[in-house]
Formats: C-alpha cells, sequence, structure tokens
C-alpha cells in the first residue's frame, strides 16, 4: 500500500516545522516544494523530503504532486505565505485539480486583494476604516485630504505589515508615498496603494477554523510609525459582551468574504464605536503555540485534519494564560552576539524560546515581522503570574548589534 503523504507548499520560518511534526503524528510523509528549499533551514536540519519547483506556477506543481502521486497516496495538499499571500490561492487551485479538501481559491484572491477585502465588508455592512484606493501620488495626497490625517498607508497586496506606516502629517506622507512608488518597496502586485483612516484602539487577533471562533487574543505593536508587534495575550482579557461583539464580528467578515474553510484570523481593533475589523487573513496567525497553551487546542494539527478529509475537534483540554515577547532591535548594524536562551529557556513556565539569527547576521529593520530577532512565550493560570515568568525570562537575554560603517 503506497505511503500517504502531505504536500507542504513553501515553508515557514514560524510554523513550517510545526506542520512538518503534525503530519508526522498523522502517520504522514510531508514533501515540501519550494522555489528554493535552502531557504528553510529545518528542511534540511530534519533531512526532510523537499523538491525544488516555482511555486508561482500552477502547472509546474501540478506536473510534480502528478509524479509524486505515483510513488504516494497524496492524503492532502496545503502550503504556507511570505509576502505573497496569493500563494495560498494557488494552493486552493492545486487541492481543486486534485479533487481534495481545501480553501475555495476565488475566496482567497478576493480577501488578498484588500481593496477588494473592504468593498466586500463594506457592502455586508461590517464595521471598517474609512478607505481609498491610490494609483499615484496625487491619489494618495487626495484621498489623505478626505479621509483627514492621521492615515494608514499599506500596498493592496500583500502581509506581514510590509510596507505599512502610519502618516501623521503632510511630510510623512510624502516620504511614505516616494518609498511605495519610488522603487524601495517590494511589490507582489500592480502598485497600488490603500490610504486608511487610522482605527485607534485595543487590537485583537480573532483566531477561527472553519465557521467557529476558537478563542480571541490581544496584542499591541512596537513603536510607530510600523506596525510591528511587540506582544501578545491570550486570551484576551475581555468582558462577555465585548468577546461577543468582536466574535460576532468576525464570523460576519468570514461569510462576507465566503471563508468557511479552514483557519482564519481577523484583525480588530476596539474603537470608540466599538469593533472595527482592520483586515483579515485567510491563514492560520503566524504563532499559533499560544491558543495551544492556554486552550490546549492545536490549530496545526486540527487544520491537517480538514486538509486530509477529516473532522477537527476543537475542544478545550483546559484553560490558561499565554503570552508572547517579540525580541526586536533598536538599531541596523551587525549582531555581534545574542545569548541567554538556555537561562531563559529553563524559568519554570516558560514554553518556548526561539532565536531567528546567528552571530555576524546583518540586521536591517524593515518594520515589518522580518524585524524580530526572535520570542519568548509563557503559560499560568493567571495573567499576572505568566506576564511575570515572561519578564524574568526576557531580563536574561541580551544582544549587542554594531551599527553599520558610516561613509
Amino acid at each position: 500500500m503506497a505511503r500517504r503523504a502531505l504536500i507542504l507548499v513553501e515553508g515557514h520560518r514560524g510554523i513550517g516545522l510545526r506542520y512538518v511534526q503534525a503530519a508526522q503524528r498523522l502517520g504522514l510523509h510531508p514533501i515540501t516544494l519550494s522555489t528554493d528549499p535552502a531557504r528553510h533551514d529545518y528542511l534540511a536540519a530534519g533531512k526532510l523530503e523537499a523538491i525544488a519547483v516555482d511555486t508561482d506556477n500552477l502547472d509546474a506543481l501540478i506536473h510534480v504532486c502528478r509524479r509524486l502521486g505515483a510513488t504516494y497516496n497524496i492524503a492532502g495538499i496545503t502550503g504556507f505565505t511570505g509576502l505573497d499571500e496569493s500563494l495560498y490561492a494557488t494552493v486552493g487551485k492545486l487541492c481543486r485539480h486534485f479533487d481534495l479538501p481545501g480553501p475555495n481559491p476565488a475566496s482567497i484572491e478576493r480577501c488578498c486583494n484588500k481593496f477588494t477585502q473592504r468593498q466586500l465588508l463594506a457592502e455586508a455592512g461590517v464595521p471598517i476604516p474609512a478607505y481609498r484606493l491610490a494609483m499615484n501620488a496625487a491619489d494618495v495626497k487626495i484621498s489623505a485630504a478626505q479621509i483627514g490625517l492621521p492615515v494608514i498607508l499599506k500596498p493592496a497586496a500583500g502581509s506581514g505589515s510590509s510596507g505599512v506606516r502610519l502618516c501623521r502629517d503632510v511630510d510623512e506622507l510624502a516620504e511614505h508615498t516616494a518609498h511605495l512608488f519610488g522603487g524601495k518597496h517590494t511589490w507582489v502586485s500592480s502598485p497600488r496603494i490603500l490610504v486608511e483612516e487610522f482605527a485607534q484602539g485595543p487590537f485583537y487577533t480573532v483566531h477561527t477554523m472553519g465557521n467557529e471562533v476558537v478563542g480571541i487574543e490581544a496584542a499591541a505593536f512596537h513603536h510607530p510609525p510600523h506596525f510591528v508587534f511587540r506582544e501578545g495575550t491570550f486570551p484576551a482579557q475581555l468582558s462577555d459582551d465585548e468577546h461577543r461583539r468582536i466574535a460576532d464580528v468576525s464570523l460576519s467578515c468570514l461569510r462576507a468574504l465566503g471563508l468557511g474553510w479552514g483557519p482564519s484570523a481577523t484583525e480588530v481593533r476596539w474603537t470608540k464605536r466599538g469593533p472595527v475589523v482592520i483586515e483579515v487573513n485567510p491563514r492560520i496567525d503566524g504563532g499559533p503555540q499560544q491558543v495551544e497553551l492556554a486552550y490546549g487546542v492545536d490549530l496545526i494539527t486540527e487544520h491537517l485534519k480538514l486538509v486530509i478529509g477529516e473532522e477537527c475537534d476543537l475542544r478545550r483540554s483546559h484553560s490558561l494564560i499565554s503570552a508572547w515577547r517579540s525580541l526586536l532591535p533598536d538599531r541596523d548594524g551587525t549582531l555581534d552576539w545574542i545569548d541567554g536562551h538556555s537561562r531563559a529557556a529553563a524559568v519554570p513556565g516558560v514554553a518556548e524560546v526561539k532565536f531567528y539569527v546567528e552571530p555576524g547576521t546583518p540586521i536591517v529593520r524593515k518594520g515589518d515581522f522580518q524585524d524580530s530577532l526572535g520570542y519568548v512565550i509563557a503559560v499560568s493560570p493567571s495573567l499576572a503570574q505568566t506576564e511575570a515568568i515572561l519578564q524574568h525570562a526576557i531580563d536574561f537575554i541580551g544582544w549587542s548589534i554594531t551599527p553599520f560603517p558610516t561613509e
């Protein structure tokens, strides 16, 4: 009988290995298809099967999967997105081609186009920030005047806060417009900018699987004007009414966007008018460990069950409080050293300490998810205890960055 295989399109520095491990626990043989498998360190470290293929080319992916199907029983196909979320739509098309469970590619494409997403949410009556689409610098200036400063400028397609910035005055607006349109930003599609009202208030992420809310996470950002996540707590400390209203608005988003299958993460701010949806991401959030630690629900394993045609189980086995902190540099330069991993990891209640970088790595902050040097995550029965554990662990970690030489 042919071995059951799981196809993973591309990889992910945060959750790629977790998907591999979850697949293996389910008795599946994980095979990664990547444009450059060497980019994903865990593949070589674990001696995992990987095949080089242009993952932007649907026909090439179909050809490789068909060839693998001669040796393996392909139980399911899924994948990861980097800055270009359209890859997940390609995964949906692959699933359709091989008659396997997966996301609706049309829904994914509509969701990944942030302008189209906002149009659909607005038509459904979902509260969202005021927005305009800008094709050039003149459009940006007019749109910002119509909405009123401060505004947020962001590419109409992309993820990980890449190219997203708060513009508080006309100088910042002009500067970031020039950055986006002037060739410094890497576009994943044709250059189009969303100009948005800056919705102010506490930030939350709603984790859903299918049409069920698993839980709501509170998160906070590092220093403006960029939107780099600094820390988060799961579950968020909300009143019953706040929880219900945030959960209800996130489910309204899924209905409006046709995202009734698999994982999604809806970003919400609680403003003076209540919950306002910032955006919906049709995928697992970058760090699902906090959900598993707090509730005992492994979103990755439950996602894979759906991928291979089984039923997922989202019942909680316990109720704790988890929290995480990202390790963020305060300057650009060359990383001389980073240490404290073992001491931080040894603190009781610390679930994981992860460093993404090694000494000698050039650090160039871009104002997006790639700025993080790593993270620490902790868990306990109470918020105060979890926060104390986390801070105790963070205090053991240090690093040094030598600024680049100036000419």
